[in-house]
Formats: structure tokens, C-alpha cells, sequence
């Protein structure tokens, strides 16, 4: 059997993903879906899917759990990630679902949850998710007893939220100044959900539009996450479209990658950079990213006078310490942005518009090119390393310390892994959520400087001399 269709369920305090078929069944899903139901206040609960394949299975099976529970069900279908969040919200409703694996591959689904602010679930609530799922997986599977439901057979109402999510995007952007520009906007959906806000947004900012995979079938036509490697094959469409801007979803919509009109490249961190700076170029105020994101937002914070606070790693820390900062926006650069005046969601509709507004700001169309060349230049490289069963628990902090040694010169701080700064550069190293890996992300101006970073990081962590792991070169 190949791997991939092995691999356990991956669960965690916002949700959970798996291989459709083996570790992920209906079952599986309603029973996800019932323990965080009783956790639940009273009220409808939200539904809504990604265009893969297996959401309308996934779908059914949830809903007709729920509203045979008793529980109304208000039904979005396909729809976005931050629409599912803007529903929920606009329909007080008491949480929702949306049934996604993001950007996972094509034999994955899975499920994230929302509160009833329409945010994915904090730590705390999330983890009385995971114990309920853990008595369920423990009790053989045995759903919570029901009434029948010729009994209590709740409502299932059909919503959706596609021209609410639009109208709240285009608020936040000089409308006429887009119009009047009317740039040529190429967009990949990816065969998720993104279309089905995208079209409404930017025909009503009167941009001219080219979407390919509009079509929310799941039949994707590269690996979906839009990363620079997945998307090489896509990039020439763009020029050859003529137009201005090249935009990239994931399937449920909520990153975005940006490319040149000459089809370059310029990724996922610059994504909530360009955003930073369109919305600090609006208003002043502070901004939140999470730890192992770009310094570039936290220059261009810098620049115009804000503070930049930094969260541990997760959508659900971002928007906690954005509500505790009064944030004015946030993100992570993975293309996620967070605008509050539009949900409390990474949303790639919000990153769209933001940076449209800013091309569309002066006396004639600013290219994407001029802007994305006009963010701090820094370099950022990543790389992982497997961990062995001897290089876990107490043994991991111990090679995390031997890290720390390498680098003495440097402030090392653990909101989340060890983090490791000095002027001018920076290195992460956290564990992952999900998988034995250790992952290792370095930034600095100079290329060189992050190449030699995470080598030395490389080596330290799998070296058991400190005083070998310290000899190397010193930042400061």
C-alpha cells in the first residue's frame, strides 16, 4: 500500500486531516463533528466545503447527523474558509465547519472549526475538542445516543455568504480608484473554492479578469499548495494573458500568492508584506505575525511608525494577540492576511484587494513588479531534518540548547521552538504539529549569512558536543 495511504489521522486543536477512505471516513468525520457540537453553545451550526472530490460525502453525513440531533444547520456548501467565519459571525450562529484540507494533496480532506466569533478555535477551546474525540475514539466509535429523528429533526438552511464576504472586502479599498484603473487581474483558483467570491470581488472593482480553475471539483491541475515549485508550469498563462497582476489560491481560499505580470515569482511572504503596507499607507496602527514570518512586514511597520507584535505559529495566535494588541491587521506568510474589519480569518480576498488598492493609488497604475521590488530585500530559506527516535522529548530541548550555544551573540527567545535573532537576521527552530521533523527557517540580507545559519543549526541539532556545535562562526 503506498505511503500516503497510511498515514495516520493528523488532529489537532483546530482540526484535523487525513486520507480520504483509510484514516478518514464518515464516520471519523461525524464523530469530529459531534464532540465539538457538545462544546457548543445552542444555536445553528455552520457548514461548508472546499471542491474536493469527497466534500459532498463528508458534507451529507455531517449534516444529517447534526440537524437529526437537533441542531439547525445552516448548509453554505462550497464556499471559501473566511466565508464560512463571515457567516458565522453574520448568523450568530453557535460555530461551524468547513470541510477542507487546505492545501494538502487531492486524497485529503479534513475539518476545521470556528467559533462563535467566526475565528478558528483558540488552544484552549480547541484541546476540550481534541478530549471529547479522544472518548470517542476510545468508546469504539460510539456516537453520542440522539433522539429519533422523527422527533427532533432540526432545520437545514441553505446560505450564501459570497456577496456579504465581497461587500466587506470592498470597503476596506478605494473602489473608484480601482475602477478607474481597471487593471487585468489573472487568477488561479485552483480548482477549490476561491472562485466564488473572487469573481464577484473583482468584477465589482471593475477589473478585467482571466480565472482558470474556477471550477470547484477538486481535479486539481498541480500540487495546490502555491508554492513557487507547484506553480512553475502556471506562470507563463499570466503574460500571456496581459495582465497586470497574476494571483494564486489554495483550495479553501485562504492564502494567496502573488505573481509579476511578467509571470515572476514573488511568493507567499511577500503576500502579507505588500498587504502591511497598503493598509499602514491607510491607517496607522500596530500589526501582529507570527514567529517564523518574514521580517519584511515587521520593516515596513518599522518604517511607518507602528508596532509589530510576533505570535507563536497558527492562525489562532495570530488572531489572539491581534485582539490583545487592537491590531490593525495580521498574517502569516504562508499568504495568509487578517484583516478585522472582514473577519478574524487569513483571507486571500482581503490580500487581493489590498494590494489592488495600492497599484491603483497614484495618478496612473503602479506595476506589481515596482512594488514587490520596493519591500525590504531579505532572503529567507528553509530546510527540515528528520528526527530520529533518539533525538525526541527531553532530548530535542537538549538539542535546542546546543543551538542556542551556537550562536552566543545572538537573543534567543522559546514563544515557540527557539527562536534565535541578531541584527539583521534571524533563525527558527520548532518542532512540527504533525510529523517527526524538525523544521529550520533562517532569514537575513545576505544569502551567505543564511546559508551559513542553518547549517550550523543543521549541525548543532544532530551533534551531541556542544562545544563542536559552538565553534563555528558567530552573528552580531
Amino acid at each position: 500500500m503506498p505511503k500516503s495511504l497510511v498515514e495516520p489521522l493528523i488532529v489537532s486543536v483546530s482540526g484535523l486531516r487525513g486520507v480520504v477512505g483509510a484514516s478518514l471516513t464518515p464516520e471519523v468525520a461525524v464523530g469530529y463533528a459531534a464532540s465539538f457540537a457538545q462544546t457548543l453553545p445552542p444555536g445553528p451550526i455552520v457548514i461548508g466545503r472546499d471542491g474536493r472530490e469527497s466534500g459532498p460525502m463528508f458534507a451529507a453525513a455531517i449534516v444529517a447527523y447534526l440537524s437529526g440531533s437537533g441542531r439547525e444547520v445552516i448548509h453554505c456548501d462550497v464556499a471559501s474558509t473566511p466565508t464560512i467565519g463571515i457567516v458565522v459571525r453574520s448568523e450568530q450562529a453557535a460555530g461551524g465547519i468547513q470541510i477542507s484540507a487546505s492545501h494538502n494533496p487531492a486524497q485529503y480532506n479534513g475539518m476545521k472549526l470556528f467559533t462563535p466569533a467566526g475565528r478558528v478555535l483558540s488552544a484552549a477551546a480547541g484541546k476540550i475538542v481534541l478530549e471529547r474525540f479522544g472518548e470517542f475514539e476510545a468508546g469504539g466509535r460510539k456516537l453520542p445516543s440522539s433522539p429519533p429523528a422523527s422527533a427532533n429533526r432540526a432545520s437545514v438552511r441553505r446560505v450564501d455568504g459570497s456577496l456579504l464576504h465581497r461587500d466587506l472586502v470592498a470597503a476596506i479599498v478605494d473602489v473608484a480608484a480601482i475602477r478607474r484603473r481597471r487593471p487585468r487581474v489573472w487568477l488561479d483558483s485552483g480548482h477549490g473554492a476561491g472562485a466564488c467570491v473572487a469573481r464577484l470581488l473583482l468584477e465589482h472593482l471593475g477589473c478585467e479578469i482571466v480565472i482558470e480553475g474556477a471550477e470547484p471539483d477538486g481535479r486539481y491541475e498541480h500540487p495546490p499548495e502555491p508554492t513557487a515549485e507547484n506553480l512553475a508550469a502556471m506562470l507563463p498563462r499570466i503574460a500571456l494573458s496581459g495582465a497586470d497582476i497574476g494571483f494564486f489560491q489554495d483550495p479553501d481560499a485562504d492564502r494567496l500568492a502573488i505573481a509579476t505580470a511578467e509571470g515572476r515569482f514573488i511568493g507567499e511572504e511577500a503576500t502579507l508584506a505588500l498587504a502591511v503596507d497598503a493598509i499602514l499607507s491607510q491607517q496607522p496602527g500596530p500589526i501582529v505575525v507570527n514567529c517564523s514570518t518574514s521580517s519584511m512586514a515587521s520593516l515596513i511597520a518599522a518604517k511607518h511608525g507602528v508596532a509589530c507584535s510576533v505570535s507563536a505559529v497558527g492562525e489562532a495566535n495570530v488572531v489572539d494577540q491581534m485582539l490583545t494588541s487592537g491590531a490593525v491587521l495580521g498574517g502569516e506568510g504562508n499568504g495568509g492576511v487578517i484583516d478585522p474589519r472582514v473577519g478574524l480569518v487569513r483571507d486571500s480576498f482581503v490580500g487581493m484587494a489590498l494590494v489592488l488598492d495600492r497599484m491603483c493609488a497614484g495618478d496612473r497604475l503602479t506595476t506589481i513588479d515596482s512594488l514587490a521590488r520596493g519591500l525590504p530585500r531579505l532572503c529567507m530559506k528553509k530546510t527540515k531534518v528528520d528526527l530520529s527516535p533518539d533525538t525526541q522529548g527531553h532530548l530535542l530541548a537538549l538539542a535546542l540548547q546546543r543551538i542556542a550555544a551556537a550562536f552566543p551573540q545572538a537573543q534567543a527567545t522559546t514563544l515557540d521552538g527557539l527562536r534565535l535573532d541578531w541584527p539583521g537576521g534571524w533563525l527558527l527552530v520548532r518542532s512540527s504539529n504533525t510529523e517527526p521533523i524538525v523544521r529550520i527557517v533562517a532569514e537575513a540580507a545576505d544569502p551567505t549569512t543564511v546559508d551559513e545559519a542553518l547549517s550550523r543549526a543543521t549541525a548543532a541539532l544532530r551533534s551531541r558536543d556542544t562545544k563542536t556545535a559552538s565553534s563555528a562562526c558567530t552573528f552580531g
